[in-house]
């Protein structure tokens, strides 16, 4: 059940995925949270307006971006406490999540406990020091990422940059990360 401390707060779930986002908002109510959701960054930017005191925002939504949500609920509410999710982790967007304000940072899949703990613990955990070196594809998955965080997410000017087609990029970013 949720914390005495969560009772009666309210939560936007941004995420695209319809399952998810409905399977998340009935388990966040049935922690006793006042729950909302939205599809699209629009819709979220219009219930943002209502400045939920905790949000759950997916990084990729559809052709949106989940760090335009981030922003748009900063700069209405600073209080806010934003949990970023993705399925596609990375470095680059997990620093740019937290240099925006995020408090957390999960890929998925992660549950509504995992979640809750996130977007109510004290400051981030440090992560766990790496067993294993990067592999290569892992390595060229991180510096993909960076680049597209530094060109704000512009396709043509990242595979510009990377020397690649812009096809071939799009293809790289279809994928899942690599294992580490």
């Amino acid at each position: 059940m949720a914390e005495p401390a969560l009772a009666a707060t309210t939560v936007l779930v941004v995420e695209d995925d319809d399952f998810l986002r409905e399977r998340l908002v009935r388990a966040l109510r049935d922690r006793g949270l006042e729950a909302a959701g939205a599809a699209t960054v629009a819709d979220a930017l219009v219930k943002a307006e209502d400045a939920p005191e905790l949000a759950v925002v997916d990084l990729r939504i559809g052709e949106g971006s989940g760090l335009d949500v981030l922003r748009a609920l900063l700069a209405k509410d600073p209080a806010t406490r934003v949990v970023m999710l993705t399925g596609y982790g990375s470095i680059a967007t997990a620093v740019e999540a937290m240099r925006l304000g995020a408090v957390h940072y999960l890929t998925k899949p992660a549950d509504a406990d995992q979640i809750l703990a996130a977007l109510t613990r004290g400051s981030v955990d440090s992560p766990a020091p790496a067993e294993e070196p990067l592999t290569l594809a892992r390595a060229e998955w991180e510096h993909i990422n960076h680049v597209l965080v530094a060109v704000s997410g512009n396709i043509s000017e990242a595979a510009r940059r990377l020397g690649l087609h812009r096809r071939s990029l799009q293809r790289k970013l279809a994928k899942y990360p690599p294992a580490r």
